[in-house]
């Protein structure tokens, strides 16, 4: 076993906190990351209230690490101690049903398993996240972060990036196309990022018109006030694809209304109610309504050296594991640009 240090909420109601647990011992195939740093996702917050049904206690948070390797089994072929590795969503899944074996691992059959709050199946036990000093990943899970990454701004890639990544690969989205992306938060600003190098036109809606120029620094050609009738009215029938990242609540057929012929809204963004959708709002132009989750392990490594080539990274705000809780808040009031990051280092304030 190793001994392990992270931050946790001990119930749906408690802050988090300082938390000394044991992981367990590495096997022949696992891979030992010290965590150098953590992405703050809002389905932490979730998570670690219980907003999206029953989680486990204690939960350590977190699914968005880059770390240097520590140490790994004999029968580890990728790492060797010094690397700069990753973790991201998920650290297991069955590796036997289609899915699996199509490189789909999100997609497991009998269910991937989570970074954090998922089942152990060395132990029994559950899965601790990367709110802490260190965690212990079977090499198949595990990540090669590019060098040329600024370790700090690709931990939200493991998230963030791959979320978005994912569905404008899957949709071939390229140039030639004209592209939407629904929302500016940790989501969307990855979203206007990928669709702008992928060559795309791309148009951001938002609800904030203080995000217009923050959306063309971006790499948005195009920035939409979608509160503005007169706007949306513009570019009614002109998108071949929209990538909506909205969690809120928000009217989903003002958006496929904007669709062309045969165009896609994928929905990537988790709004806690079910959202309405007009019969009619698809059935008119053959406008489809689709989904997606996060990304294989090889899409993801082939996301992150995207990035590499391309320059691309997130725009973060690095905090100490002892703000958490305030990051917490200011994240569900939307306040921060637009992804919060832990430096880890930070936790050996409370090692003593």
């Amino acid at each position: 076993m190793i001994k392990s240090l992270g931050y946790a909420a001990a119930t749906a109601q408690s802050v988090l906190a300082p938390f000394n647990f044991q992981r367990r011992a590495p096997q022949p195939q696992d891979v030992v990351l010290e965590i150098l740093y953590c992405g703050v996702c809002h389905s932490d917050v979730h998570v670690a209230r219980s907003e999206w049904g029953a989680s486990r206690y204690p939960c350590v948070p977190g699914h968005e690490v880059v770390g240097r390797v520590l140490q790994v089994g004999g029968a580890v072929s990728r790492f060797k101690a010094g690397d700069l590795a990753a973790v991201g969503c998920m650290v297991d899944s069955c590796r036997v049903c289609a899915n699996c074996r199509e490189g789909e691992e999100q997609f497991c059959e009998k269910g991937p398993v989570m970074t954090y709050g998922g089942p152990e199946r060395h132990t029994g036990g559950i899965t601790y996240g990367g709110y802490s000093n260190n965690i212990i990943v079977d090499e198949a899970y595990v990540l090669s972060v590019p060098v040329s990454l600024d370790p700090a701004a690709a931990a939200p890639l493991l998230c963030a990036g791959i979320t978005t990544y994912s569905p404008l690969r899957q949709w071939k989205v390229g140039p030639g196309q004209r592209v939407g992306i629904v929302g500016l938060g940790g989501l969307g600003h990855m979203a206007v990022k990928f669709a702008r190098a992928f060559g795309a036109h791309v148009v951001l809606f938002t609800t904030s018109p203080g995000k217009v120029e923050d959306g063309k620094r971006l790499g948005a050609h195009e920035v939409v006030v979608s509160g503005n009738r007169d706007e949306m009215k513009r570019y009614r029938n002109s998108f071949d694809f929209i990538l909506d990242t909205v969690s809120a609540p928000h009217d989903i057929n003002a958006y496929l209304g904007l669709l062309r012929r045969d165009g896609t809204l994928c929905q990537v963004g988790l709004p806690p109610e079910p959202l309405a959708v007009s019969a009619f709002s698809l059935t008119g132009l053959r406008r489809r309504l689709a989904g997606s989750f996060i990304g294989g392990i090889a899409e993801t490594q082939e996301m992150l050296e995207f990035c590499a080539q391309h320059g691309i990274a997130c725009d973060i705000e690095l905090i100490a594991i002892q703000d958490i809780n305030a990051a917490f808040e200011r994240l569900v009031k939307g306040d921060v640009k637009y992804r919060f990051v832990i430096d880890m280092a930070s936790l050996a304030r409370d090692a003593g």
